[in-house]
């Protein structure tokens, strides 16, 4: 007998992530889903607005590394960030920057896709954009493509101990909708109406050659008759 291929079972929520959610004592709903790799496709995916959906980015300011958290339908404004990181340490802010997943992996000690929206599990401070606020509840990055967890804004913003501020700017996203109905091709039109026109028209122009050629004929006979009476007359 052939071997099947058994399914793939899907990634759990991660140990730490489930240990830290527990000691936390916060309310919290942990969703499973099928795999995403993006905040647009776990929108799609669970059928949630984008702006309840949190979006985890890792950004690097010099030497130092923050949490940031924006809804998902928001681009990150570098330089706004700056401001709002300054403000926090009292310290000029020379560059930011997005690191890439091997530098990642170095700094916070992790494997590729596994950065939760938790910055405490990763010992690094959280920063929240106040848009976030507007969705009450919102779903948050596990750290497993195949789950995330969801809680109202408020909660995690003090489990983290996250500063809010705005640093976001609004982007436009186009959601793709399904549609039920299959689309169906328009069937081409017959061009039978100029065809038949011109039938018409050759139709109707035909019978008046045949009528001048019939009155022709009959103004030569009476001219030929008037002749032969006359001719009599003279003699």
């Amino acid at each position: 007998m052939a071997k099947q291929n058994k399914p793939k079972k899907k990634d759990k929520i991660p140990a730490n992530v489930k240990r830290y959610l527990e000691k936390a004592g916060i309310k919290h709903d942990i969703l499973e889903h099928k795999t995403v790799y993006t905040a647009i496709d776990a929108a799609k995916t669970m059928k949630k607005d984008l702006n309840k959906i949190a979006k985890s980015l890792l950004v690097k300011a010099d030497k130092d590394y923050y949490l940031i958290l924006l809804p998902a339908d928001y681009n990150l404004d570098e330089n706004k960030l700056k401001k709002v990181i300054e403000k926090g340490s009292d310290k000029k802010v020379k560059a930011i920057k997005i690191p890439g997943e091997k530098m990642m992996e170095k700094a916070l000690n992790l494997k590729a896709g596994a950065l939760t929206a938790f910055g405490n599990l990763h010992k690094v401070n959280v920063i929240v954009d106040k848009n976030l606020e507007k969705a009450k509840k919102a779903i948050f990055s596990s750290g497993s493509l195949n789950h995330s967890v969801e809680m109202a804004v408020k909660d995690f913003v003090k489990m983290e101990n996250a500063v809010l501020d705005s640093f976001g700017i609004k982007k436009k996203v186009k959601m793709e909708k399904n549609s039920s109905k299959p689309k169906t091709k328009a069937k081409p039109k017959k061009k039978t109406t100029t065809k038949t026109t011109k039938k018409k028209s050759t139709a109707k122009k035909s019978p008046k050659k045949t009528t001048t050629k019939k009155s022709t004929v009959k103004k030569t006979k009476a001219s030929s008759a008037k002749k032969k009476t006359a001719t009599k007359k003279k003699k």
